[in-house]
């Protein structure tokens, strides 16, 4: 068996639970570490961007979030199997740190991991714990927060590590922020796949309502889902406002570097990226993220003056238009937006992660 320490990685599957797990992969390795990630099938299809070096062990998951109800009554047993699978690989080959990313496939590993009093942590993405994140809260050594402040249940301590960020945002981080002001202007309209379409409805007007003399100097980039490209593009030229609409746009790091403004959903990878690279920004929670988690990732960056929220029950064309107005017609407000974000961004989220990985085996080679 070899002698390099074992890190034990569980994640769902969802590019949320995901990424933060491969970049904290990455790092272990760097560090001479053995890196293994146990997820389900559905997981399996986000594993191309891990180093090949990364172990994969694909487990029985479950949710109960889909299927009928035969397939929400094998949800136990399903996780059950691939709990006691866990244990069997544990005694075979003891990880040295357990680290779970949320998702229903983390429960087998974490369950085992607990039962074989292993050193073992969490980490959460939003401000809200996650259904199966907030089930092992108070059975952990550690939770990672990437979102701050995050929610947790009383008497459990979180740590604010922040989350992973891409490197081509990474690149970014603090770039030089241009004011607003009487020269061509970049506005960046970025949003989830889900619950986009009421941001193509909403903005687009919004942003025509603004002033002749500022909005012929505006460019928009804006994400639109493909249902909605045709429509939203038409408005724009009818407006005679120059936009580029897509419905994914692979340059999104050099386009929020471009930016004086950035509205957005505020999801955790979102909000990281905004702080990171430090520009002002207008979220606009989706209402139905569950336990309204996005407006717990929002609070953060507002409260520290780099964005500001509106509630998608009060999200119309006037209040857009007129918080917009708010950082385009105000180049010493928006700046200071800029510095209040990039001050908020944690561009080492993914060394803080490690350093507690790092920190648990230690403390447990201590004991």
């Amino acid at each position: 068996m070899s002698k390099q320490p074992l890190l034990l990685i569980a994640a769902g599957g969802t590019g949320g639970h995901m990424f933060p797990a491969q970049a904290l992969a990455e790092a272990m390795l760097l560090r001479g570490w053995r890196v293994k990630l146990s997820t389900d099938a559905r997981g399996a299809r986000y594993t191309q961007g891990f180093p090949h070096s990364t172990e994969i062990e694909e487990i029985s998951s479950a949710t109960f979030a889909r299927g009928g109800l035969l397939a929400k009554a094998m949800v136990a047993p399903r996780l059950a199997v691939g709990a006691v699978s866990a244990l069997f690989a544990f005694m075979r080959d003891r990880p040295s740190v357990v680290v779970g990313f949320g998702g229903y496939p983390t429960i087998p590993a974490m369950s085992a991991a607990y039962l074989m009093k292993l050193p073992r942590m969490i980490h959460e993405q939003n401000g809200i714990l996650g259904r199966v994140n907030k089930i092992f809260a108070a059975k952990v050594d550690a939770i990672a927060c990437g979102t701050w402040p995050t929610d947790l249940p009383d008497g459990v301590a979180g740590y604010h590590t922040g989350n992973p960020v891409r490197s081509a945002i990474l690149e970014r981080v603090e770039a030089g922020y241009i004011s607003p002001g009487d020269y061509p202007m970049e506005l960046l309209v970025i949003g989830g796949s889900q619950g986009a379409g009421i941001l193509s409805d909403v903005i687009p007007p919004a942003i025509a309502g603004l002033p002749m003399d500022m909005l012929r100097n505006i460019r928009v980039s804006h994400q639109a889902r493909d249902e909605d490209h045709e429509r939203v593009t038409e408005f724009y030229a009818e407006q005679g406002i120059n936009a580029d609409v897509q419905p994914f746009f692979h340059d999104v790091p050099r386009r929020m570097t471009e930016a004086q403004l950035v509205i957005s959903r505020a999801g955790a990878s979102s909000v990281a990226d905004l702080s990171v690279i430090g520009r002002p920004s207008i979220l606009i929670p989706y209402a139905a993220a569950t336990g309204d988690h996005q407006t717990a990732n929002a609070r953060g960056l507002v409260e520290a003056g780099g964005a500001i929220m509106i509630p998608e029950s009060r999200l119309n064309v006037d209040a857009v238009t007129e918080q917009i107005l708010s950082v385009l017609d105000n180049p010493e407000g928006a700046m200071q937006m800029a510095r209040s974000a990039a001050r908020f961004g944690k561009p080492d989220a993914t060394e803080a992660l490690v350093e507690l990985v790092e920190g648990l085996t230690m403390k447990r080679q201590e004991e």
